[in-house]
């Protein structure tokens, strides 16, 4: 094995093989020009690893919040850019296979790729050793993210719209349906929408009120309740 792979190895206290992971290493670009297998089926078994193992970790780590408080620290600790940051930290860029085009279009350095190869390294952790060796390597790759979750507020607009583009392959739109009060104490009401899905929200400002339609929007789609979030009409206290 060289030594790129050892290095990157000794910072995640792993033994794999070496065939095991190239695999996780492989883009698809560079699986279509060479052949052999891309990481996409570590990949999808990864992102399912880190789900459950991250989702234990909030459980344990803060057993005085409810489910709704869980799955938002869930959801932040395993969005693509904290996978991507961290997978920037193990300098897993340098080490990915990529086909000619990939290469030259940056790839090696796009949040996607990173984030897709993060998971697809924690598969092959968790094929390999199981959960029980899958789990301490995603608290100590992540165990950070989810304690800053609980501690700061998500940006939900771009976290919706991190979703939208992997989903729908579209944007969130974001559309004043309301205006209430007064000048000096307008309170605005914001439609968020994608494909999967619309919310209101309401704010002092329409800036705080689409952030508050990001976040319904956002809980709602990642909840697997696709639809329509406006029966429950947001209330004055949503923009207080």
């Amino acid at each position: 094995m060289n030594h790129p792979f050892l290095a990157l190895l000794h910072q995640l206290g792993l033994d794999l093989p070496n065939e095991m992971l190239w695999e996780a290493l492989t883009h698809d670009s560079y699986a279509h020009e060479a052949g052999g297998r891309s990481n996409e089926r570590l990949e999808f078994l990864g992102d399912a690893v880190l789900d459950l193992a991250v989702a234990e970790l909030a459980f344990r780590r803060f057993p005085d919040r409810d489910e709704g408080e869980l799955s938002k620290l869930r959801a932040v600790a395993v969005s693509r850019p904290v996978l991507a940051e961290v997978a920037t930290g193990l300098r897993l860029g340098e080490l990915l296979r990529l086909g000619k085009g990939a290469e030259e279009g940056g790839a090696r350095r796009r949040p996607s790729v990173l984030a897709s190869a993060l998971e697809a390294v924690v598969g092959a952790a968790f094929l390999h050793h199981g959960y029980a060796k899958a789990y301490p390597l995603v608290e100590a790759l992540l165990g950070r993210a989810v304690e800053e979750a609980a501690t700061t507020s998500p940006d939900y607009k771009s976290l919706l719209q991190e979703l939208a583009q992997a989903r729908f392959g579209s944007l969130p739109r974001y559309e004043v349906v309301e205006e209430e009060g007064p000048d000096h104490r307008k309170v605005f009401v914001v439609r968020a929408a994608v494909p999967g899905g619309t919310a209101l929200g309401r704010g002092r400002s329409k800036k705080e009120a689409e952030a508050a339609a990001a976040q319904r929007l956002y809980l709602q789609l990642t909840a697997g309740v696709e639809g329509r979030a406006e029966d429950a009409y947001p209330s004055d206290r949503d923009c207080r």
